[in-house]
């Protein structure tokens, strides 16, 4: 493995303190620092950077710091640290972005039906910033479109994932060959296949709702996509404008 960059390891440090700051101050970080949809009371503009460094257990953490020294080095070492940290930033930006983008469109869905059922719109809004439901919603709304509408306005979201779907789409740019193994794919993988795979499944799940491990999902798919995507554009743009320093007319 490549020695650890300094980029990556300030980025590691600050992690770990916002981990084990949420374990002694417990439940109110997150209210404070977690992205929350922006309808909800509980949104503050910082959250937008805040949430990136933010997890919500030891394996959350584990996983997307294991990748972001693993990759990240790999990137800050080609690219310089100031270059790295705004791919890196960028990449986490356009994760919170894709993933507002779906809550709204799942939020108002459920909001739309319940309006054309009759309900109040403020009254609606008024309760969920005060955590609480009106029963009647749900004789208007299936169970399914109630979990989406309510989840998409009150769970918040944490986690540098996003950010660290940038860094793989990019690794995969750079060393498309490179073989990637993981400890339940015992096959090595090369790069420009592993990563698109791995969106396509997360693809998957975010339009079912699912976690790749199962169970209900929590997961920020579309998070992770819109990270993939932020990291896509960047390296193909800056592919594509490479030479332009060096150009002569």
């Amino acid at each position: 493995m490549m020695q650890m960059t300094p980029t990556v390891k300030q980025l590691l440090i600050i992690n770990i303190l916002f981990f084990l700051g949420t374990l002694f101050v417990g439940e109110e970080t997150y209210n404070f620092l977690s992205l929350f949809y922006f309808e909800n009371s509980k949104f503050q503009y910082w959250q937008i950077l805040s949430h990136m460094f933010m997890h919500g257990n030891f394996l959350h953490i584990a996983f997307n710091m294991f990748a972001l020294v693993s990759f990240g080095s790999v990137l800050e070492h080609f690219w310089g640290g100031k270059k790295f940290l705004f791919f890196y930033i960028s990449c986490g930006l356009g994760a919170a972005i894709l993933h507002t983008f779906v809550n709204y469109l799942l939020f108002h869905h459920g909001l739309d039906i319940l309006t054309e059922a009759g309900f109040s719109k403020a009254e609606i809004m008024n309760l969920l910033n005060q955590g609480q439901l009106d029963t009647r919603w749900f004789d208007a709304i299936s169970k399914s479109e109630m979990t989406d509408f309510t989840s998409s306005f009150a769970s918040p979201a944490v986690g540098a994932s996003g950010a660290i779907y940038g860094l793989l789409v990019a690794f995969a740019f750079m060393a498309p060959n490179a073989e990637l193994a993981l400890l339940f794919i015992p096959v090595p993988i090369k790069a420009k296949y592993f990563v698109p795979g791995l969106l396509c499944i997360d693809l998957f799940m975010g339009l079912k709702g699912n976690s790749i491990f199962g169970g209900a999902s929590g997961v920020a798919h579309f998070a992770h996509i819109g990270g993939a995507i932020v990291g896509f554009l960047m390296m193909w743009y800056w592919k594509k404008n490479q030479f332009n320093d060096h150009r002569w007319n």
